[in-house]
């Protein structure tokens, strides 16, 4: 599998306790849900390595992982600082109308008049609704990316039509 095919999802902090244990920041909706993967892949600086979760708990925001193989403070210590990936093929099917933010970043924004607004190059969650960061010929738009704004979303196209002005 190459890297496109998966998404960060988090980063380690550093080392928990004297057993092996992990703080990990989760980039997910609800922290727990990367325990919903039994294996994450781990890289940092052009190191890859692939891991398999022993056991894990959610504290707060944050998440407390065990890795199997991983039994004493030191080998956790040495794992600070890895982005955790998962195999974008392990991600349960989006329901109707909803969108996991990796599948949009790079997707192709095109107004009503056709015109190309650029490419979408992150999302920001301002906790009423998501924000499209388009980047583009025509600066950076910041596009909300609800129903009255975005008309489509083409999976097999890659591409959102949205009514924004080149100008707005």
């Amino acid at each position: 599998m190459d890297a496109q095919n998966w998404v960060a999802m988090g980063y380690i902090k550093g080392a928990f306790g004297i057993k092996g244990w992990l703080k990990v920041k989760a980039d997910t909706e609800f922290a727990d849900s990367l325990l919903d993967y039994p294996e994450w892949q781990l890289r940092r600086d052009g190191s890859v390595r692939t891991v398999e979760v022993a056991e894990g708990k959610a504290v707060g925001d944050e998440l407390q992982v065990k890795f199997v193989g991983i039994d004493d403070r030191d080998a956790a210590a040495l794992l600070r600082g890895y982005t955790i990936e998962i195999a974008r093929e392990a991600f349960a099917p989006a329901e109707e109308d909803e969108y996991y933010w990796a599948d949009l970043v790079g997707m192709k924004v095109l107004n009503r008049d056709g015109v190309e607004l650029g490419a979408v190059a992150n999302l920001m969650d301002t906790g009423a609704h998501d924000i499209l960061v388009v980047n583009g010929t025509f600066g950076q738009k910041l596009i909300p990316f609800v129903s009255h704004y975005i008309d489509d979303v083409n999976a097999e196209t890659r591409v959102i039509t949205a009514d924004w002005g080149t100008d707005y």
